[in-house]
């Protein structure tokens, strides 16, 4: 699987992402980010219908039938924008017989916060947590496993996946979730053509929403 996809030299990817108050779409070709294609929106009333509207604009039926790599974010985000977008790409990724892998929300803006705040210590942990409005947080645990002190060049790990918490230790290190639609579909991209690249190809079955809470609590 490795050499064949190696020796891909015209492919595509898209990407679907949410955060909390809106979606977007990301394509890129032949591991070009200077090909990269982005639409942003904010959510409507109508985000079941015009989700797909959208995304019938933003690629053509050609175009689509040639993407060789699909992910998607599974939150913790908006819940049903994230249950919509996964429903999404997993009938898209059984429709065109493409593989779909799927990132949290936190490891998609990890290497970001990271950056931000200098974090360039190798091996140095990390939380990134959501408050809930009600007690407790949503929190997920991530490590930097190769940094050259170039916020480029850094490799963050996703260690524990997001999950709830009643409050978070203070003897680690955390901060707050800060989504960025722009950032987070352009990392997004690049998350899902290292996948390609490295032939860690999935399943659509595997790939489920993201949400440690009930959507009623």
């Amino acid at each position: 699987m490795t050499n064949k996809i190696n020796q891909i030299k015209n492919y595509s990817i898209l990407v679907i992402n949410s955060t909390d108050n809106s979606f977007g779409f990301g394509y890129r070709k032949d591991n070009d980010s200077k090909s990269d294609e982005l639409f942003i929106k904010k959510f409507d009333n109508d985000l079941c219908n015009n989700l797909i509207n959208d995304l019938n604009k933003f690629i053509s039926k050609e175009n689509l039938r040639k993407i060789n790599k699909l992910s998607v974010s599974v939150g913790p985000a908006n819940f049903n924008a994230s249950r919509l977008i996964v429903v999404l790409a997993r009938t898209i990724s059984q429709q065109i017989n493409c593989p779909l892998d799927s990132f949290s929300s936190f490891e998609i803006m990890a290497k970001r916060i990271a950056s931000k705040n200098n974090i360039f210590i190798n091996k140095k942990s990390f939380w990134i947590y959501k408050k809930l409005k009600r007690k407790g947080v949503i929190a997920g645990k991530y490590e930097i496993c190769h940094n050259e002190k170039n916020p480029s060049n850094l490799v963050i790990r996703e260690t524990i996946l997001p999950k709830f918490v009643k409050e978070l230790d203070s003897k680690e290190l955390f901060f707050e979730a800060i989504y960025d639609d722009k950032e987070d579909l352009k990392e997004l991209l690049d998350l899902s053509n290292k996948n390609l690249l490295n032939a860690n190809i999935d399943s659509w079955q595997k790939v489920l929403p993201l949400y440690p809470i009930s959507p009623i609590n």
